[in-house]
């Protein structure tokens, strides 16, 4: 297991905050935020800066373009999921674009339902 935090990955994590994409905004400014449980945004782990990363529950939020659909996209995400396995995250939930913007509800239901599920096990 290598270290959790990158310092190589501060600057970049910095940037990305303050460039966040229109469905990273939404669901940070309209959910977790404000959520019951920490969240940080853009944070780095290992070699990678995560979107949404909850250190309570060790879960990350991952918001997906459609390019993560692609087999390319595809098997990186796969590789990506188990190096943050690595580094002790718990799970990695990852969430298309389109439900950010035609289903938020549905979403925010979605997390909540994990959190409490999660917080609920001894």
């Amino acid at each position: 297991m290598g270290r959790m935090y990158n310092q190589n990955n501060k600057q970049l994590a910095r940037q990305l905050r303050s460039n966040m994409t229109k469905e990273e905004k939404t669901l940070w400014y309209r959910y977790l935020r404000n959520c019951s449980v920490r969240f940080l945004r853009q944070k780095p782990i290992g070699n990678f800066i995560v979107d949404f990363y909850c250190p309570k529950l060790h879960l990350v939020i991952e918001l997906d373009g459609s390019q993560h659909y692609l087999d390319k996209g595809i098997q990186y995400d796969n590789k990506r999921t188990k190096e943050l396995m690595e580094y002790g995250i718990k799970a990695v939930i990852r969430i298309p674009n389109n439900e950010i913007n035609y289903n938020l509800a549905g979403v925010v239901d979605f997390i909540e339902e994990y959190i409490d599920r999660t917080l609920s096990q001894p």
